[in-house]
């Protein structure tokens, strides 16, 4: 423990976005980079998280960085390090602020002591490298006991939680009660929501910002159907045969050739799905909160001896060894399996557990884009959540997406205008009502598909996002 590293990413520029992003924002996030640029002259922007892989806050820092350095400021991330035991607290506390048990286990002196020793020794490495006056943005509740060591060294420290529930109960007391004594000197938070926000932090430290997609990372650029049939045909996910000018190679985001290797692991019975099968697609991590076993047994409705039955669900997340910081998900995907066995034959014929390679950021990345562009239907039927990347990812694509009206998600979709919201998540017979209208009326998915590409320009791209960024910048003392 102890130990951090810097993850290393290319520059890239916002003038990019020009013929994408609306124009007004464009042109506020150029004219305000010169103000930005002198403020932070001489120093350093850290961003500083758990893992370099695997979530969307991860991507989120990846692009943030690079256009960052893009505009002429010296952006850099770190992932500090924990053993098994902090990373098991910190994902109860992740539970806990969205309302739920987890686990179940406490969150007492024991626990905190293992936290703060934790958090401790990446701040002793930290100081090594973070000068007074630089800006530290952390991120989430692996890394709120850094600030109090932080603000010591006369950084600038700032906190940003992407995780929280609507509703205060029993479990988000105990999550916040965990995290306030690291919170109290920081002087701004950054939410997704403003019902997020806990009842201890006054409103002049608050900002409120909705995280975004990257329209040209690997995982949402534009790919024909020739790349999304080689890429899912590649990797075991849709069966052959390859399209004739099949070809794995592509390009970098920084420039260099890539090639698609890997496969996906996937529990399947029988054959994959063919070319024409309509698939339904959540991808997620094997979290409970994103209830995948939910998501099957709703499936499993809409399958049941009825037209939409030639449709076929694909489950995919990270390879299960891929996340450093989700001690869960091995686990919680042979929990999946067990439910899985436990369908049906009928049903379990159509249901695929896609494990998706992770060692390469860039090839797992084309491989969800293929697997969400060639889908019929995407769906995110998360028990909590507090913003859905991935909702967003299927609106940009023009996709139809079913979602539960949780959290951040009911500020992404309209519902009936620009997807479906299942007003409640655990209700199988709803979630399956929805996949058969979508399934059944091409049109109306079509729609919906449309207005969600339109949305997503609007108010879910980089530029919204970097713009409020620079808004809080300014804002703040530094």
């Amino acid at each position: 423990m102890g130990y951090i590293t810097q993850v290393d990413v290319r520059t890239r520029t916002v003038d990019r976005f020009g013929g994408i992003a609306t124009p007004e924002l464009l042109r506020e996030l150029l004219e305000m980079a010169p103000s930005i640029r002198t403020r932070m002259e001489g120093r350093v922007n850290w961003h500083v998280n758990t893992t370099a892989v695997g979530g969307g806050v991860a991507e989120m820092l990846r692009q943030h960085v690079a256009y960052g350095r893009g505009g002429g400021i010296d952006v850099r991330w770190v992932v500090i390090s924990g053993g098994p035991e902090f990373f098991r607290i910190t994902k109860r506390l992740h539970h806990a602020l969205h309302g739920a048990e987890g686990d179940g286990s406490p969150l007492g002196e024991r626990e905190r002591g293992v936290y703060e020793e934790t958090l401790r020794q990446n701040a002793v490495e930290l100081a090594t490298r973070v000068r007074p006056r630089d800006i530290v943005l952390l991120h989430d509740p692996q890394t709120a006991g850094l600030a109090p060591h932080l603000l010591r060294s006369g950084a600038l420290v700032l906190w940003r939680c992407h995780i929280g529930s609507d509703e205060s109960n029993a479990e988000t007391e105990r999550g916040w009660q965990f995290l306030r004594p690291y919170l109290g000197d920081v002087p701004a938070l950054i939410f997704t929501r403003k019902s997020y926000v806990p009842d201890f932090v006054e409103a002049d430290r608050v900002a409120i910002i909705a995280p975004s997609i990257d329209a040209f990372s690997p995982k949402n650029w534009e790919l024909d159907e020739s790349a999304i049939r080689t890429v899912l045909v590649h990797t075991g996910l849709v069966e052959g045969p390859l399209p004739s000018d099949a070809s794995y190679v592509f390009q970098r985001t920084d420039g260099t050739p890539g090639r698609i290797e890997r496969q996906a692991d996937v529990f399947r019975l029988g054959r994959p799905p063919s070319w024409d099968t309509p698939l339904v697609t959540q991808v997620s991590r094997w979290d409970p909160l994103k209830d995948p076993i939910g998501v099957m047994r709703g499936f499993a409705r809409l399958v049941d001896g009825r037209e939409t039955a030639r449709a076929e669900l694909v489950l995919a997340g990270p390879n299960v060894s891929g996340v450093a910081d989700d001690p869960e998900g091995a686990e919680v995907f042979e929990q999946v399996v067990s439910a899985w066995r436990e369908l049906p034959h009928s049903v379990r014929g159509r249901v695929h557990l896609a494990t998706l390679p992770t060692a390469d950021v860039e090839e797992n990345a084309i491989i969800v884009n293929a697997l969400q562009r060639h889908s019929k239907v995407i769906v995110q039927k998360s028990l909590k959540e507090g913003f859905g990347l991935t909702v967003t990812e299927g609106m940009w694509k023009g996709r139809p997406v079913v979602a539960s009206g949780v959290g951040g998600i009911q500020d992404q979709i309209e519902d009936g205008k620009s997807g479906i919201l299942l007003q409640d998540p655990t209700d199988a017979e709803e979630f399956a009502a929805a996949l058969r209208r979508l399934l059944d009326d091409p049109d109306y998915a079509e729609q919906l598909g449309v207005a969600a590409r339109e949305r997503a320009v609007e108010l879910y791209l980089d530029t919204r996002h970097l713009v409020l960024l620079g808004n809080l910048i300014e804002k703040i003392d530094i």
